[in-house]
């Protein structure tokens, strides 16, 4: 488990516990993002060519200093969903990839956005 504070577009914050966040692309909006839309009642995940990330909390922890009311959402272009780590270490890895992974420690931020140049698919 994890500590840290999310703040999501808008400027609203919670502080939270949970195994980590799943992001995803429209092009990745398939197996494990896809799954978790399902679970929490069919959430519609952004088509292959959106310029839009999904975002889910993975096992939200309540507490008495963390919270499950900001658990997924979605960014749209230009919006920045910013991960404060409030713990000795969180791990960030893409689609899987855990032996190439940053390991961020207390204090330190991940800001998560869309690219500046979008997937471009050649056949």
């Amino acid at each position: 488990m994890g500590n840290y504070q999310l703040t999501a577009p808008g400027g609203q914050a919670e502080r939270h516990s949970s195994s980590g966040l799943i992001v995803s692309t429209g092009t990745g909006a398939t197996g494990r993002c896809a799954s978790i839309a399902l679970e929490r009642g069919g959430r519609a995940m952004p088509a292959p060519a959106d310029l839009r990330l999904a975002w889910f909390v993975r096992e939200a922890w309540p507490s008495p200093i963390t919270g499950t009311s900001l658990t997924e959402g979605v960014l749209e272009a230009g919006e920045t969903l910013r991960v404060t780590v409030a713990s000795d270490q969180l791990v960030v890895f893409g689609d899987g990839m855990e032996d190439d992974r940053l390991t961020a420690s207390w204090g330190q931020e991940i800001m998560v956005q869309l690219g500046d140049r979008p997937l471009r698919l050649v056949g």
